[in-house]
């Protein structure tokens, strides 16, 4: 007889669950509170339906934090395999000049959700809508649209706490913190970060991007873009740093990045330039021999002294090396994904919630954190297909 699987959720994480599960073993139901599934997987397509990254598996199982968790999750089902089993649904894709993956031109988000839901239909997979799980019965069976559902085994996949308009707003929380499960408070990630601007340079600057640049934090360093706002800088370039920037906002409120201007340049490259230049005027050598923007020439000259800006050493000491202050990070509506959530020490290696047996967390519900890039979709996809490998072997 087969065993009932109750899927709470309709994300990524779900959809590779359900895909890998053996339809021989199980009856594979996913509940959706809203009228529709895959609400946040379209808005995340809206700029470019970024699906993973083509980068080796080892390289980018670095990217996530905390280190290690996600390691065999990852190795089991790699970006390789990932690309693989979408071409099988008929979705072939291709590497973008920026290495990450994308469905084929002229492909668009929706079709890849109707594909997905088209092999999970093919399968049996039952999707049920507007149903909402608000607790538990008496027996640790869910309680959805206020009907306890008999389960062999529960899967939340409930997604995290950013974009509450496609359903993914972190209601959850309080439900499993009553219930004794440890649990982390959400907190924005890969989101922008708050400057107070001299009124001045905003005026003038807001909206320019800072192009090949590379900005630090605790000496990890991430290359890209960022776009100066009326906020304060958000982009690739600082995404990739939420971790350290958000640990020195909780810790001391405020945090400093470092922006490199010239990244392909060294300081004694800069310094040589800026020597031997025909140019006398500062600002004409930094716009003509190195190439600066308007918005980065105007960052330097307004927050440096008029000694430094006119100073050759600490000049481009401050090309390489300009300190930025951050004081605030942006709300979690606008951010592209969260931390926090189901605290990793109340999973065991297989996702499986200890203190409630055969019930599990997948997902962007559990506390981890990765760049934009198409890691986060990867993630959520390799926990799904990891742990329906260990349903099926232990059925």
């Amino acid at each position: 007889m087969k065993k009932q699987i109750t899927i709470i959720g309709g994300g990524p994480s779900a959809f590779l669950l359900a895909s890998f599960l053996d339809a021989e073993k199980f009856t594979i139901n996913i509940y959706e509170k809203n009228k529709t599934v895959g609400r946040k997987f379209l808005v995340a397509g809206k700029g470019g339906f970024n699906l993973t990254h083509s980068e080796s598996i080892n390289q980018l199982i670095k990217r996530f934090t905390p280190i290690n968790f996600l390691d065999k999750a990852l190795l089991n089902f790699t970006n390789i395999d990932f690309r693989n089993w979408l071409d099988q649904i008929e979705i072939p894709t291709y590497i973008g000049s920026s290495k990450r993956v994308f469905p084929e031109k002229g492909i668009k988000p929706i079709e890849v959700l109707n594909a997905i839901l088209k092999s999970l239909k093919k399968k049996g997979v039952i999707i049920t809508y507007n149903h909402t799980f608000s607790d538990w019965d008496p027996k640790g069976n869910p309680i959805i649209n206020n009907k306890t559902i008999a389960t062999d085994y529960t899967v939340f996949s409930l997604g995290g706490g950013s974009w509450k308009v496609t359903g993914s707003d972190g209601m959850w929380l309080d439900t499993f913190s009553k219930k004794g499960i440890k649990t982390k408070i959400f907190q924005a990630s890969n989101c922008g970060y708050k400057i107070d601007w001299k009124s001045n340079f905003i005026q003038k600057h807001e909206g320019t991007p800072l192009k090949n640049i590379a900005i630090s934090c605790n000496n990890i360093i991430q290359k890209g873009e960022a776009v100066i706002t009326k906020f304060g800088l958000e982009g690739n370039a600082i995404y990739g740093l939420s971790p350290e920037i958000r640990a020195q906002l909780n810790a001391i409120s405020k945090a400093t990045v470092f922006i490199d201007f010239k990244p392909s340049l060294t300081l004694e490259n800069i310094l040589s330039k800026i020597k031997k230049s025909i140019f006398k005027n500062t600002t004409q050598i930094l716009k003509k021999e190195l190439k600066l923007s308007p918005s980065q020439i105007d960052l330097l000259k307004t927050y440096l002294s008029k000694e430094s800006y006119l100073n050759i050493e600490s000049l481009a000491k401050n090309i390489k090396k300009f300190p930025l202050e951050l004081i605030e990070t942006a709300s979690i509506d606008e951010a592209i994904s969260t931390v926090g959530g189901i605290d990793l020490n109340a999973i065991s290696k297989n996702f499986e919630l200890k203190k409630m047996p055969n019930q599990f967390c997948i997902g962007e519900m559990l506390d981890w954190d990765v760049p934009t890039g198409g890691y986060l979709l990867q993630a959520s996809a390799s926990i799904g297909v990891y742990l329906a490998k260990y349903l099926n072997e232990t059925n």
